[in-house]
């Protein structure tokens, strides 16, 4: 599915798109947390925090001296295996840790924009997957325009856009009020609710 925002983040500098993508990398902690809940991996929910707040500190913090390959590679462990479960839960998990995944690799090799526009796809892709489990059938990329849940996504990704994009220079007090907001409403892209 086309969405609009991927020319557009085209012009954004680096700080801009890796704070795009840890905003939605911690939209979709919810997901990552209750199926860890529901597989009684409570350690691995923590392993994929505590590396997302070392992002954070990445983009807030002066001079943060952050071994990222060292954090790519716990990641890895806890990487669900889609074979493994015989229930829907391990496929927005899945989801989750692959965007944190591209978000590392993007600190690491130093390009940005690519993995922007892939985990942003990512995200979509979680809410199109559900409506597509929740009416067993594929859609179409007009039914899928017109789902309230993928207009509710866009719309998270543009509001997003949209306050990265006013900002001149890095920010760290936005890039943390956007932290905030996200981690205090603790909703996923689709709809799993957590409290912290």
């Amino acid at each position: 599915m086309r969405n609009p925002i991927h020319k557009r983040l085209e012009h954004f500098a680096s700080w801009q798109h890796l704070t795009f993508m840890a905003c939605l990398c911690e939209r979709m902690y919810p997901n990552f947390k209750l199926f860890c809940q529901m597989t009684e991996q409570p350690e691995q929910a923590k392993t994929y925090q505590n590396i997302l707040n070392l992002v954070w500190e990445y983009l807030t913090v002066k001079d943060a001296k952050i071994n990222f390959d060292h954090q790519l590679q716990k990641l890895e462990d806890i990487i669900p295996d889609v074979n493994d479960y015989d229930f829907f839960g391990v496929v927005p998990a899945l989801d989750a840790a692959e965007s944190l995944g591209e978000l590392l690799h993007s600190i690491i090799a130093g390009s940005t924009l690519e993995q922007a526009i892939k985990i942003s796809q990512l995200s979509l892709q979680t809410v199109a997957t559900l409506l597509e489990t929740e009416q067993e059938r594929e859609l179409l990329e007009n039914d899928l325009k017109s789902a309230v849940e993928i207009e509710q996504e866009l719309d998270v990704q543009w509001q997003i856009y949209r306050i990265l994009n006013e900002c001149e220079k890095r920010n760290v007090d936005l890039i943390l009020d956007l932290k905030n907001e996200i981690r205090s409403a603790g909703i996923s892209n689709i709809g799993i609710e957590i409290t912290q």
